[in-house]
């Protein structure tokens, strides 16, 4: 199952290739059975002998640039005043040309004997200027180039009668996208005043013409039959791949809803390595995660009542030996209860610490210190109960190292790292503090020679009221919060601690915390 949690499917095992086959199959099938029933139908090959319908594609009309009956007349007589002056300047072989359009224009010779178009000594304006019909085409045309171009993201151009045109802007276009934008238009003005294309038809001189299919009875009972062979073929490809696509998954909705009735754990089974089974190997994962901690919260809930229960117990007690006048409230059952009371509010302090770092809540106020100061603090703290159990401590560090942490913090930490130590260590023996300067971190080492962790135990040694001694007495020991606090803490610094142990021979605790 580990195999299946991550990483992309192979494409031979992929949910999605298969069904891409699945579905390319179907196709393949259903172009087949379509050119088959298609030739099979069709009614006979071209006759030889062709009679080919005509048409033209010219513009009917002359198009829109066409010019009226009147405006034609007017320009003539415009340019045959022209060519009278021209004449009358010694230009003899001067003369009108009518265009396409019905537009006239004066032609003269030049000396090379190629024509020209007019002459300025006998312009006139009127001949050049665009009539009114003229202006309203130049115009819509001027509107198709100028949308083209702004599709192209282009600044517009100005056309003129001739074909030519300038730019409307001072950032002119590219002149082969004004060309290009200038033919398609042209194309598109045109396409009202252009007649259809010529249609051709095959036939025999002898025999009427017969339709592309055959749809003899014969035939329509042919294609039905494939018809239904296609679409069989269609739904029975569909259904095995939904059936493939829907008993795993129904088992995944069947195992989910029994864990949303109340049950802790379930699984599913997992087969092939497509999608759908990475997804049931996933959701055994997280239903095995999800057991894992309803007995982790189970296990937690017994012990903060078994913490809980021996203080309440004692206090309880002895408030009604005093009240029953068993006892007398003298300053050492004062003391007693006071000492259960602080032991409550430990717990209940290392509860409230806990549940803050595991839910990121806590404020850190972190700044440079000098490692050695923190340790010398602490043990001069822990001295009075080092000594009262018989324990030697020792602090040992190896140059300047310092560490960036919140002080209250660091000194909680390696607090509950000696508290734990002298509480394992035996009389006689030793805890030593040291730190020294790591790979890019202050790392502080909390060494004793006392009983020693197992090797099977020590991935649990940071988990919540976890104790190695499970009978023995809570009283002589803390709340079972403490190493837990100190992994919380560590992470909340950006660091680490770790353990290491040789039983029957001493623990070392490495807090690796990182530099300023």
């Amino acid at each position: 199952m580990g195999g299946l949690s991550g990483g992309d499917v192979p494409l031979g095992r992929s949910l999605l290739i298969r069904l891409l086959a699945a579905s390319a199959l179907v196709s393949v099938c259903s172009i087949t059975a379509t050119a088959w029933v298609v030739l099979q139908t069709t009614a006979a090959e071209p006759e030889h002998g062709r009679r080919l319908g005509n048409g033209a594609d010219r513009p009917a009309g002359g198009g829109p640039f066409k010019l009226s009956g009147e405006d034609g007349v007017r320009l003539r007589r415009t340019a045959s005043r022209m060519v009278v002056c021209l004449r009358g300047l010694g230009v003899r072989q001067a003369h009108v040309q009518v265009m396409p359009g019905g537009r006239p224009r004066v032609v003269v010779p030049n000396p090379g004997g190629t024509p020209t178009a007019g002459d300025q000594r006998c312009a006139t304006t009127t001949l050049t200027d665009p009539t009114p019909s003229e202006a309203k085409a130049l115009s819509a045309l001027t509107t198709l180039v100028n949308a083209c171009l702004a599709r192209r993201q282009a600044d517009g151009v100005i056309l003129a009668l001739d074909g030519s045109w300038e730019p409307r802007t001072r950032h002119a276009p590219p002149a082969s996208t004004v060309s290009s934008c200038l033919t398609t238009s042209r194309s598109q003005h045109l396409a009202p005043y252009v007649v259809p294309a010529a249609l051709m038809y095959v036939g025999s001189p002898g025999r009427t013409a017969t339709t592309f299919f055959d749809l003899s009875p014969a035939n329509r009972l042919r294609i039905a039959g494939w018809t239904a062979a296609v679409l069989v073929l269609t739904v029975t490809v569909t259904t095995l791949a939904g059936i493939r696509l829907v008993k795993p998954l129904r088992a995944l909705t069947g195992a989910a809803m029994r864990i949303e009735a109340g049950t802790v754990s379930t699984r599913v089974p997992v087969r092939g390595g497509d999608e759908i089974a990475r997804l049931s190997a996933a959701f055994n994962a997280m239903s095995q995660r999800r057991e894992q901690l309803e007995s982790a919260r189970r296990n937690m809930t017994s012990d903060i009542a078994h913490e809980l229960r021996t203080p309440v117990s004692n206090i309880r007690g002895w408030l009604e030996a005093v009240e029953d006048g068993i006892a007398s409230p003298d300053a050492e059952l004062v003391a007693s209860l006071l000492g259960q009371a602080l032991q409550l509010q430990h717990i209940i302090d290392d509860l409230r610490d806990l549940s803050a770092a595991e839910a990121g809540a806590l404020r850190l106020a972190p700044e440079p210190l000098e490692v050695a100061e923190v340790l010398s603090a602490i043990a001069l703290a822990n001295h009075a109960t080092a000594a009262a159990a018989g324990v030697a401590l020792t602090v040992v560090t190896e140059g300047h190292v310092l560490v960036l942490a919140d002080p209250v913090r660091i000194r909680q930490m390696v607090g509950n790292l000696m508290s734990n130590a002298i509480r394992h260590t035996p009389a006689g023996g030793s805890v030593t503090l040291s730190a020294r300067a790591g790979h890019g971190a202050a790392v502080i080492d909390v060494t004793d020679t006392g009983t020693g962790i197992p090797a099977d135990d020590l991935p649990h040694v940071f988990d919540r009221f976890w104790r190695a001694e499970k009978s023995r007495s809570r009283q002589s020991g803390g709340s079972g919060l403490g190493l837990a606090i100190v992994r919380r803490l560590a992470e909340a610094h950006n660091g680490t601690v770790t353990a290491t142990s040789t039983p029957h021979m001493g623990s070392t605790f490495t807090l690796r915390l990182p530099h300023p």
